[in-house]
């Protein structure tokens, strides 16, 4: 076995040790301080000034660009979504009339048209 005095590796971990609590220390402290606290809050304040200002001036481009913004994008994705559900009720709802009044029905839930055609005679002409 190793003499823990001697390892480097532990004289290692000590001092990392030693050092995250005098560091968690220091910044407990300094965060207790209502200077701080003001700081931070001026800090997100302006972030999220310059945030909004970014969207805007992103906003005003994809116009002048004449491209879509994400809002009007995810507008249109919800609005798509809300016609494919409408159109599939209608789907089933024909789909139970054509059921009960014994229509019946094509893959794509059009009803069949009418067989008019006759095979041909045996004399090569139609009948």
């Amino acid at each position: 076995m190793t003499d823990k005095t001697n390892d480097p590796v532990a004289m290692w971990q000590k001092m990392v040790g030693d050092l995250e609590k005098g560091f968690n220390t220091f910044a407990n402290q300094a965060m207790s301080s209502p200077e701080f606290s003001q700081a931070m809050n001026r800090a997100g304040g302006v972030a999220a000034g310059a945030q909004k200002q970014l969207g805007e001036l992103m906003e005003k481009y994809l116009v002048t660009m004449n491209l879509p913004s994400r809002e009007q994008v995810t507008g249109l994705a919800e609005r798509l979504q809300s016609i494919e559900a409408q159109i599939g009720e209608m789907k089933s709802m024909l789909s139970q009339i054509a059921a009960s009044s014994g229509i019946s029905q094509g893959f794509d839930g059009a009803p069949k048209p009418p067989r008019t055609k006759r095979p041909p005679s045996e004399n090569g002409g139609q009948s």
